[in-house]
Formats: structure tokens, C-alpha cells, sequence
């Protein structure tokens, strides 16, 4: 009967400390969009996030995160989101938390976006 309680706590214990970054920081970053003129449609993935100067939510990913520009009388601008390693995953690596290691690749969480905040400047047709 111990031997099963311990397995049964340690299972808990393991199962309940995996992946920490998604449960700690989530799978959005909220990043601030200004442009030059203002007013500027800013788009994610194709969609249509928030007007200049605006501040919304982007999922993270892994692969190559863009966000559009478009104000009509002026050229589009497309700005490459920068991301960097988001340390919290590290808590799963020291966990061992193999599993929750697989759900932060998953879910985008390994990453966060760094800078927080982006600026254009567009050019009239």
C-alpha cells in the first residue's frame, strides 16, 4: 500500500510540474504596433490583428513569425517578429519533465518574442 502511494505521489508530483513555461507564461505575447502615418492595419498569419498604435496578442510558434503592415495610399511593410529562448523551459529540462518539454515545443512556449514592441515607418505609393 506505501509503494503504491509513494508511485501514485510522485506521478502527481511529476505530471503537475510539466510543462512549466506553457502553465507559467503562456502561449501569447502581447506586443505595441505604432506606424508612421498611424492607422495602419496590422495582420498575423493573414489575419487582421489591431489598428496603429495598438497593443494585441500574438501566439508564438516556432517558425518564421511575420506581421504585416497595410494603409491604404502606402506600400505594405513586412516586419520579421524576433523571439528568443524563454528560460522558464529550463524548469523541465532540471524537472525532467520530458513530457512537458514536448508540450512547450508544442505550444510555442520555448520561445517568447523579444522586442515587445515594433515601429515602421511607411513609404506612400
Amino acid at each position: 500500500m506505501k509503494k503504491t502511494l509513494l508511485i501514485v505521489s510522485v506521478s502527481v508530483t511529476v505530471l503537475s510540474t510539466t510543462s512549466c513555461a506553457t502553465i507559467f507564461t503562456g502561449t501569447k505575447d502581447k506586443i505595441s504596433f505604432s506606424s508612421t502615418p498611424e492607422g495602419a492595419k496590422v495582420f498575423h498569419k493573414g489575419i487582421e490583428k489591431c489598428t496603429t498604435p495598438c497593443t494585441t496578442e500574438i501566439s508564438r510558434g516556432l517558425g518564421k513569425q511575420m506581421a504585416t503592415f497595410e494603409k491604404e495610399g502606402f506600400n505594405n511593410k513586412e516586419v520579421k517578429l524576433t523571439k528568443t529562448f524563454n528560460p522558464v523551459t529550463l524548469l523541465n529540462i532540471l524537472l525532467g519533465g520530458v513530457i512537458g518539454l514536448g508540450v512547450d515545443t508544442a505550444t510555442g512556449s520555448l520561445i517568447k518574442y523579444s522586442p515587445k514592441a515594433y515601429t515602421v515607418e511607411l513609404e506612400a505609393k
